[in-house]
């Protein structure tokens, strides 16, 4: 699923094709917004709340998105066209003056409000690094309100901290050198939240640094595999101690049970009891 810093990416895309161009034609393909003109209207700008995308129009309208696990968009240049056999997945169309076309493919949650009343569909989320708005102290105290939950189950409830997805938070447990099932309560967190927004504010917004959590650490040892501490290297050999990495799968329907990576050594505390080990699919690389 994308996480906060991809959906803040991809605003900062669509700003640079489509914010102050004037849409001329539009066709949202959902059921609730079938009668929906966009028309007419210029392009003001994209913002986001943690994964929440917020397309801002002229006229105080706004439209809300979300990419889930398979959502996308895509801008063609003038003359081009998306390839046919992507058309049923299409949800949105937007062409500009400029005659460029923004489509989205898969999109979740498509929801038209006033711009006014945006804390209608976002208004729950917590604190968000990526944000103008961002409250660290809040954050803090939204953290901590629940000192008894696992480390990374509190940092997945997007209500506490908007923006981090699996990959953060079983990174963020590696860097804290904490087990991912620690009580958020053992942590410190205040630090905690300062290195989340760190982390989070370099993968949006410096080149080369999308989701890579190793390289300040292991200088130029960004290559492919080696680009996360443990999110995705079960069954490899740690990047620090060289302990193999260990994963439990997630547990169907339960949002607090989340496929979760860790190293034995460099993360001390509480593990699992109630879950199965992932089984090792092949032999493991080096």
């Amino acid at each position: 699923m994308p996480e906060g810093d991809s959906v803040y990416r991809l605003a900062r895309r669509l700003d640079a094709s489509l914010r102050g161009r004037r849409v001329v034609r539009s066709d949202v393909r959902v059921p609730q917004l079938a009668t929906l003109d966009l028309a007419g209207r210029t392009v003001d700008e994209h913002v986001t709340h943690g994964k929440h995308l917020l397309t801002r129009f002229s006229g105080g309208l706004t439209l809300h998105s979300h990419l889930r696990m398979d959502g996308e968009w895509t801008v063609t240049g003038v003359g081009r066209r998306l390839p046919a056999r992507l058309g049923h997945e299409v949800r949105l169309v937007l062409t500009t003056d400029a005659g460029t076309t923004a489509y989205g493919l898969r999109l979740h949650d498509l929801r038209a409000v006033p711009t006014r009343r945006e804390a209608d569909l976002v208004g729950h989320l917590g604190p968000d690094p990526l944000r103008d708005d961002w409250d660290p102290d809040e954050a803090v105290r939204r953290l901590a309100a629940d000192p008894a939950r696992p480390l990374v189950a509190a940092l997945l409830d997007q209500r506490l901290v908007a923006g981090l997805g699996n990959l953060w938070a079983n990174e963020l447990a590696f860097l804290t050198g904490t087990s991912p099932w620690t009580p958020v309560g053992e942590v410190d967190v205040p630090a905690l939240v300062d290195r989340a927004a760190t982390w989070l504010r370099r993968s949006a917004t410096v080149a080369g640094a999308y989701q890579v959590t190793t390289p300040q650490v292991l200088p130029g040892r960004a290559r492919r595999g080696e680009e996360h501490w443990v999110s995705g290297r079960a069954h490899r050999p740690c990047l620090r101690c060289g302990t193999t990495v260990r994963v439990v799968d997630e547990r169907p329907g339960d949002p607090e049970r989340r496929r979760t990576w860790w190293c034995a050594t460099c993360q001390p505390g509480p593990v699992p009891r109630d879950r199965t080990p992932v089984p090792v699919r092949g032999r493991p690389r080096a």
